[in-house]
């Protein structure tokens, strides 16, 4: 059984460090690239799953395509095609407009066309030519006539058009809802049928789980009125635990960085944040704004103070799980590199043996590590959930005693 278990790890870092090798030439765009967000899924070499790139914008209305029919090149980093005026680039939907606020009509081929990037050089159809590329490009010539590569409209501003496209994140976003939905079905159908048994499969796996979470940190946090909020609670910690488990997946259908997409931990933030200050009792809002027992000179200074904690706390709840889980997989990943960095591109045996042996050993714990973490985040973030819930719905002058009951 301990063969098995050393064989499917070591099966599991081959295929990571396979999937790395592709874009190892460029250490750092290569970890990027693999911590980012994609129109398509890698499975394995060559062979990509294509998903579904849909888009909107007021003048043009929608466009349904897949990302394979815009003929992305990895290598290049830009699509061969524009579709309706949507091209791929570094694995972005972008949108070509004119200095007239126009876009190419139909497919139109990209071969001919050349990108220029922030400082003006030349990528001619995403190659480099006499100067390093650039991180990002700005325009893109085609037959002759310049056009702007805009990006889609976002919290950093708003632009001309929508993305709504099935990338790799929300494609294993999906897959997390369905293997969650499928668990409990079969977990909640096992307690009906099962009823006053002992539990045996999922169930007997789920179930220490969820009375753990319950009776340590759900139950003590929020308070007596915790079973109002139970089910938000556990479904943000299963949602989190799952999709940072697949993440540590490099096979298809894992290796999505979930979790680590700031607009995912982002909106996790943003619900635990508007339940918190929606059920906030009278209690709770006159202590932000108008602490009891503190002097009026002191409150100009202390109620700013608060208010600014009410943001504070989501904004600290999203960095930390970006941040962990993001920081995991880079490490991860660099370390991997070290494998084709010493070997100079696959140049030198000797070096990518010395590589291995540096940093085979370093990965296999920090896949453990990171095991641990993705287990570790899922609990902090519904522990300091259930503790700002907590602290909104407490009662402070909840009479326990019964009536009439000496003091």
């Amino acid at each position: 059984m301990n063969t098995l278990k050393l064989s499917l790890i070591a099966l599991l870092l081959s295929c990571s460090t396979v999937t790395f090798a592709a874009d190892a030439t460029d250490p750092t765009e290569a970890v990027m690239h693999h911590i980012g967000d994609a129109h398509q899924f890698h499975i394995v070499g060559d062979l990509y799953l294509p998903l579904p790139c849909i888009a909107y914008s007021t003048d043009a209305g929608f466009l349904f395509s897949m990302s394979n029919a815009f003929e992305y090149d990895a290598a290049t980093h830009i699509s061969k095609k524009a579709i309706n005026g949507y091209v791929i680039y570094h694995d972005q939907l972008m949108r070509l407009i004119d200095a007239d606020g126009n876009s190419p009509e139909g497919v139109v081929e990209l071969g001919g066309g050349h990108a220029h990037d922030d400082h003006g050089h030349e990528n001619h159809n995403g190659h480099e030519h006499g100067k390093k590329k650039e991180a990002h490009s700005k325009t893109v010539e085609v037959g002759g006539k310049t056009y702007d590569m805009e990006a889609a409209s976002a919290l950093q501003g708003i632009t001309t058009w929508v993305d709504f496209s099935i990338t790799k994140n929300v494609f294993s976003m999906f897959l997390v809802v369905i293997l969650l939905i499928f668990i409990f079905s079969s977990v909640s159908k096992a307690y009906k049928t099962r009823s006053g048994q002992a539990p045996k499969g999922m169930q007997s796996l789920i179930e220490p789980i969820i009375v753990f979470m319950r009776d340590e940190v759900i139950k003590p946090g929020v308070g007596h009125k915790w079973e109002k909020y139970f089910p938000y609670l556990m479904t943000a910690f299963f949602f989190i635990l799952f999709s940072n488990l697949i993440g540590l997946v490099p096979l298809f259908p894992g290796s999505a960085n979930i979790t680590g997409n700031l607009g995912v931990t982002i909106i996790l933030a943003l619900f635990t944040f508007l339940i918190t200050n929606l059920n906030g009792n009278k209690h709770y809002w006159t202590h932000i704004f108008m602490m009891p027992g503190v002097p009026k000179i002191v409150l100009i200074l202390l109620t700013p103070i608060e208010i600014a904690g009410l943001f504070i706390k989501p904004v600290t709840l999203f960095i930390r799980l970006f941040a962990n889980i993001t920081a995991g997989h880079i490490i991860i990943l660099s370390l991997v590199s070290l494998i084709f960095f010493f070997s100079k591109g696959g140049e030198s045996i000797a070096g990518a043996f010395g590589g291995a042996v540096v940093a085979i050993p370093f990965v296999f714990a920090m896949n453990f590590l990171e095991l641990f973490v993705a287990f570790l985040q899922a609990f902090i973030f519904t522990l300091l959930s259930a503790l700002y819930i907590g602290s909104a719905v407490e009662d402070h002058h909840h009479e326990e005693h019964p009536e009439g009951a000496k003091h």
